[in-house]
Formats: C-alpha cells, structure tokens, sequence
C-alpha cells in the first residue's frame, strides 16, 4: 500500500468518523429516503417514521402500528434481522472482489480504517448506547453492529483508493446504508414503523490511539447530551456518575464501592491532592529503579489496601509526564516491592528494569 493511499485511507477515516460524531440536528429527509429504500431492497414498502430525541426515549417508546415487537423481543424482530442479512450478503460479496485485486491493500485497509473506526465506536457512541439500555450486552447488539460506520467506511476505502470495481447494484446498497449513517443517530426497524433517534447535541471526546481512536471524556460536564436533557458522564473512557466530574470529594471517593469510579474521581482530583485531603499516611519512600529520577511513595489508603503513587515512566500527548496511584496489597510495606507487584515481578525483577512504561 503506497504512502499516498494509506494518507487517502486515513483521510476517509477521518471523515468517517466525523459523520459518527456529529452533533448537527438529523437530515429527516435524508434518513427517511434512505432507510425507506432499505426497506424496499428487503421486499418491504417504506414504514411509518417516529423521531425520537434519544436512544432512551427510543427504548422507552412503542409507537402505533408496532404490535408485539416491544423492547424485550428486539432480538426476534424480522426487519432488523432480514436487514442483517442484507449487509452480510453485501459484505462477503465484496470481500470476494477485494481478494482478487492483486495490490493487498484490503487487509492494511481493514486495519486502519476499519479497525480504528470499531474501537472509536464502541468507546465513544456504543457506550451511551448501553446505558440507555441499563446493560453492557443489549439484546439489540448485532443489529448495532451493522449501524456501525467502520464497515461502511472500509468499504468505501476500498472502493475510492484501491481501483475496486463494484457494481451498480452494490454501489446502490452500500450508498444507501452510508446515507443513512451520514443523516442521522441510531434507529429502530420494525414491520411497518421505524423509530429514528436524533443524534447528541453534545459529544465529547479525546484521541487515545495511534491511529487517531477517540474515546468519550470531558472534565467538566456531561461526555454526551441530548436535547431532551438524557445525558452520561464520562472520564477518558469510563462511564462514571455525575459527582465524579462535578463533586469528586474525598467523603465521597472514600465510600464509593467500585474501584473504577474510585479511581476516576480520584485522578480527576489529582492524586497528590487527594493524598493531601485525604490525609493518607505515608508508609515509605524509594526512588523508582525502573523510572530514574522519579520516586515511589506508598501511603495506607483503606483497611486491608495501600496505594503507591508513582510517574508514568512514558510521557503523555501533551509532553508531561502524570503521577498516578495504584492500589497495592496492605501487606506491602516496601514501595519497590509494590512496583514490582503491579507487574507480576520480585523486587529484585523490577530493580533491573531499564525504564518501565
């Protein structure tokens, strides 16, 4: 793969992952025209659409003319699994075509664009998604799955920089599902009514991989927001209450029972200053064998727990390098030995390393 397609392949990453991102109100004619020329490729006529503000009122809504296809039957219902089936066909019949072209350029293609654009996906919009169903499974996920952009965008990768020829009929099914990717948020096909959720009024994100993936974080309010006021908050990729980004006290810290919460208030306080409010005891100190320069501090934390605090041996995007804590058995008594124990090694292991990361 030349340099000038894998730049051609990120940049349609990129633009791919802007559409999933967007928070501009839906293209409600757009959308209806697309998903109603879906349901015609499926021998249906075009359904009766129901706009909804987010994917929890979608959820919570059975619109007239639904029947008996309600919420806990999602997996049974025949539109999204005939639907389904489309894709897979379109799928495999393309993924014949790219196979014979000679250059080997749909495998680095699936990696960067379609690989990417799942990771981003799943960390930054399927993650709503599973809150607004109250579970990290919906029954929904397959049909989730084919909404998602990264085969669309792999797909038209292949298509705009490799030469792939596809046909007409092909090119009509993949305009079509990219149609409605690009017009509108997640939605809901039943026989004879569709429910179509509009997208978030607010999306925050940051880059967390090499290959430009986005995960949902925002320090101050709200990750993502609809307009009817549903919203989830989230701390670099970790769904967390709402008294994390806005009142991550060290009462609270302190009584929360799950340990990825706990954590995520306290790196939003900082963890020195956490320490200090804290008023954690310190147990010992030592300079860091496998971070020169830097020192590790063990402090009593909670009954039967420690934390080490330590600096990331690798520096972050912004150039700093961040001090972090990690939770260690009470029993450990000797800071070095508590590095070691976060990597599986003795003391003396971790003594010999030449920088950790």
């Amino acid at each position: 793969m030349s340099v000038l397609a894998q730049r051609d392949a990120a940049a349609i990453r990129e633009e791919w992952l802007g559409s999933a991102l967007s928070t501009l109100p839906a293209d409600r004619p757009a959308a209806e025209a697309a998903i109603s020329g879906l349901y015609r490729l499926i021998g249906l006529a075009p359904p009766r659409f129901h706009w909804v503000t987010s994917p929890l009122k979608a959820l919570v809504t059975v619109p007239p003319g639904a029947g008996r296809e309600t919420l806990d039957r999602m997996a049974q219902w025949p539109v999204p699994r005939q639907l389904s089936a489309l894709v897979t066909k379109l799928c495999l019949d393309l993924d014949v075509l790219a196979r014979r072209f000679p250059l080997g350029w749909e495998q680095p293609i699936r990696r960067t664009v379609r690989a990417s654009l799942s990771r981003s996906v799943n960390s930054a919009l399927l993650m709503p998604l599973r809150a607004a169903h109250d579970t990290p499974y919906p029954q929904a996920s397959n049909w989730y799955g084919v909404q998602c952009v990264s085969w669309l965008a792999h797909y038209d990768a292949l298509r705009r920089t490799t030469g792939v020829t596809f046909s007409e009929e092909q090119n009509r099914q993949l305009d079509l599902w990219a149609a409605v990717a690009r017009s509108c948020g997640w939605w809901w096909p039943r026989e004879g009514v569709c429910v179509v959720s509009e997208r978030p009024s607010v999306l925050h994100t940051e880059v967390w991989g090499d290959d430009g993936e986005v995960r949902l974080h925002c320090a101050y309010g709200p990750a993502v927001r609809y307009a009817d006021g549903w919203d989830m908050y989230a701390w670099h990729g970790t769904r967390v209450p709402p008294w994390v980004i806005t009142d991550p006290d060290v009462d609270r810290i302190t009584r929360e029972p799950n340990v990825e919460v706990r954590r995520c208030a306290i790196e939003h306080v900082g963890w020195p200053a956490y320490i200090d409010r804290a008023g954690l005891r310190l147990v010992a100190t030592a300079p860091d064998p496998g971070n020169p320069g830097s020192e590790l501090r063990l402090f009593d934390m909670r009954a039967g727990t420690r934390v080490l605090l330590a600096v990331n041996g690798s520096v972050e995007r912004d150039g700093l390098r961040r001090r972090y804590g990690l939770t260690v058995p009470g029993s450990l008594d000797d800071p070095v030995a508590a590095a070691a124990w976060t990597y599986g090694l003795s003391a003396h292991q971790y003594a010999q390393l030449v920088r950790r990361t």
